[in-house]
C-alpha cells in the first residue's frame, strides 16, 4: 500500500499532465464533427429510441411505465463504462511514442481515458432530466446519492483498465476479444430490461441456483446499474448494505488493477 501512496503523490504532482491528456482525447472524439460535442447528447437518445421501438413496438412490451427513462437511466452508466474500458485498454500501446520518449507516471495514459469518458457522462446526464420532466416521470431528492454511485463507477472502470491496458501491452489481440466481452456482458447486465426479468431459480447441468443473486455478485455493472436505476427511475435509495458490497468489490478491483500496473509499467517501453 505505501508504494500506491507514492504513486498517488507523484500523479498528483502531474496532474497537470492528467488535465491536458483529457482535454486532448475529448478534442479528438470530436474532431472533424458537424455536431461536435452535440453527438454527447444525440449518441445516447438514438440509441434510445431503437431500444425504445424495439421493446415497445416489435415485442409490444407495455408494462414499463416511461420506458425511455427507465432506459437511459442504464444506459447513460453503460456508456461511460463501456466507452472507458474499450478505449482505456489500448491507451498504453496507441502512446507509445509518448513512454519511449519522456518520463511521467504511465497510469496516467489510462486514467486520463476514463477521466475523459467521465465527462462525456456527465455532459449527457441533463438528457435524462430532460427526458424525465417532458416525460411526466419523476425525479426525487434521492439523486442526491447520485455521485457515490458514479465514484464506485470510476473505481471500477479504473481498476479493469489498468489491469487490461496492462494485458494489452503483451498481447495484442486483447481488445479484439474484449469486444466480444462486452458485448456479451451487455446482455448478462440489465441495461434495457429490469433484473427481475432474470429468473430466480435456474437449473443448469443439473445444477440448480439463483440467478437474479449470482448476476448480482459476478457483474458488479449488474449491481451498479440498479444503483443508478434506484436514484433517478425508481426514486429510492439503493440498500445501504447491497451499495457497500458493491464498493468495496470495486474498490478492490481497483487497488489489484493498481498493484498489476506498477508491477509491469516499467516494462512498457520495451514493449510498445
Amino acid at each position: 500500500m505505501r508504494k500506491i501512496w507514492r504513486h498517488l503523490g507523484e500523479m498528483w504532482e502531474y496532474r497537470d499532465l492528467v488535465r491536458n491528456l483529457v482535454s486532448r482525447d475529448l478534442k479528438v472524439r470530436y474532431k472533424n464533427s458537424i455536431l461536435g460535442i452535440a453527438w454527447s447528447w444525440l449518441n445516447p437518445l438514438l440509441m434510445m429510441l431503437v431500444y425504445t421501438l424495439f421493446f415497445t413496438v416489435f415485442l409490444r412490451r407495455g408494462d414499463i411505465a416511461h420506458y425511455p427513462v427507465f432506459l437511459l437511466s442504464g444506459l447513460l452508466p453503460w456508456n461511460f463504462f463501456t466507452g472507458a474500458l474499450l478505449q482505456g485498454t489500448g491507451s498504453i500501446v496507441s502512446n507509445g511514442h509518448l513512454i519511449k520518449k519522456v518520463y511521467f507516471p504511465r497510469e496516467a495514459l489510462p486514467i486520463s481515458v476514463v477521466l475523459s469518458n467521465l465527462v462525456n457522462f456527465l455532459i449527457a446526464l441533463p438528457v435524462f432530466f430532460v427526458l424525465t420532466l417532458v416525460s411526466g416521470a419523476d425525479v426525487t431528492g434521492w439523486v442526491a446519492l447520485l455521485p457515490f454511485t458514479i465514484l464506485i463507477e470510476v473505481f471500477l472502470a479504473t481498476g479493469l483498465v489498468l489491469i487490461l491496458s496492462t494485458i494489452n501491452v503483451f498481447y495484442r489481440d486483447t481488445q479484439i476479444i474484449l469486444d466480444v466481452i462486452m458485448l456479451a456482458a451487455f446482455f448478462l447486465t440489465p441495461v434495457f430490461y429490469p433484473i427481475g426479468d432474470v429468473p430466480q431459480q435456474v437449473e443448469l447441468l443439473g445444477i440448480s441456483f439463483n440467478a437474479q443473486l449470482w448476476l448480482r455478485r459476478l457483474n458488479p455493472m449488474a449491481s451498479i446499474i440498479a444503483s443508478y436505476r434506484d436514484l433517478l427511475y425508481w426514486g429510492a435509495p439503493t440498500g445501504f448494505d447491497f451499495l457497500m458490497r458493491t464498493a468495496v468489490t470495486s474498490l478492490g478491483i481497483l487497488v489489484v488493477g493498481y498493484l498489476i500496473f506498477l508491477r509491469y509499467s516499467p516494462r512498457f517501453g520495451e514493449e510498445v
